[in-house]
């Protein structure tokens, strides 16, 4: 018997229970915002005179028909087909966080003025330093995976110890250790190849454990066929055991990539002008902070979104061949 992991969410909208719980947490949390608009003395000290006048009945009100509508909108999205309830509800949160944004009172010319230079320089500062980083990454993670599935134990205990060292650093103490230690030794090296050189490092030891566990989930026999009929340890592995193990790596390796995204504004510490570095710096000398490390979350965002579809067609595309 197949066991149903799923919920029928028009089924679970209806239930009593479920409403109910909603509804009670959607009060709570409403009175909590409601209340706390008010000063903290003034909610500690007990009401004196008319409760109408305190406020407190008008906020419970606000708080009730906001918990209403948002139970009658949980119900009713509960009829529409699964891409339309998703539809809705993203469009509903971004209102909610365009209002939420919007109560910062933001200087909307000051940020146009600016988004053109944060995309020419920051955006494309952050894809080229991320893009490459990514390159030699996978390329460490190869070499490291290779070796960690080798019977030397030379090669083992070099690609163990790689792993473990890099992944039990923070990757900004790397940054600070390969920019700052480096040139003690003689090594002088500029501020974006240093930070090219962390995030490939420390990258490549986590897409390490990625790679090597896509290989060995590749049956062994596929290794002894290729052997069989003649091919090579290159040959077998770049025409038999990596596009088999695709399906298995991309996952993780586009959650890493988008990881390392947004990893890259650690490398703003060393002066590169990659997005996090331009907000801080533009923002900084008249006081506009929050336009632009508002507008600098909205690009990582736009950023990350593009890369989770990217990574859900090609997981679509090898899931796909697979079948076949």
């Amino acid at each position: 018997m197949l066991y149903q992991d799923t919920v029928d969410s028009e089924v679970l909208v209806h239930r009593p229970w479920f409403v109910a719980s909603i509804f009670a947490a959607v009060l709570a949390v409403s009175l909590m915002f409601n209340l706390s608009g008010t000063a903290f003395g003034d909610l500690m000290r007990p009401v004196i005179g008319d409760p109408l006048q305190s406020g407190i009945y008008g906020r419970v009100a606000i708080a009730f028909v906001i918990a209403v509508m948002f139970c009658v909108n949980i119900v009713l999205i509960g009829f529409a087909p699964l891409r339309v309830q998703i539809g809705i509800v993203w469009a509903e949160l971004l209102l909610l966080f365009l209002g939420f944004f919007n109560a910062f009172n933001l200087n909307m010319p000051f940020i146009w003025e600016h988004l053109p230079y944060l995309i020419t320089q920051g955006v494309v500062t952050t894809i080229y330093v991320s893009a490459v980083s990514l390159i030699f990454a996978s390329i460490i993670a190869m070499i490291a995976a290779i070796a960690k599935l080798s019977s030397n134990g030379f090669a083992y205990a070099l690609a163990s110890f790689y792993t473990s060292f890099f992944r039990g650093l923070p990757l900004l103490i790397q940054i600070y250790l390969i920019y700052l230690g480096l040139p003690q030794l003689g090594i002088v090296i500029n501020a974006v190849p240093s930070g090219i050189l962390a995030l490939s490092l420390c990258v490549g030891a986590y897409m390490t454990e990625i790679f090597r566990a896509g290989i060995q989930s590749i049956d062994r026999g596929q290794w002894e066929a290729s052997r069989s009929i003649g091919f090579g340890f290159g040959l077998t592995i770049r025409k038999i055991i990596l596009p088999q193990a695709l399906p298995v790596i991309i996952p993780p390796m586009g959650n890493t990539f988008i990881a390392m995204l947004k990893d890259s504004s650690l490398v703003s510490v060393l002066g590169v002008w990659e997005l996090t570095f331009l907000a801080r710096t533009i923002g900084q000398p008249t006081f506009h902070h929050m336009e632009m490390l508002i507008t600098a979350a909205m690009i990582y965002w736009i950023l990350s979104a593009c890369l989770e579809v990217l990574q859900s067609r090609l997981e679509h595309h090898f899931a796909r061949s697979k079948v076949r």
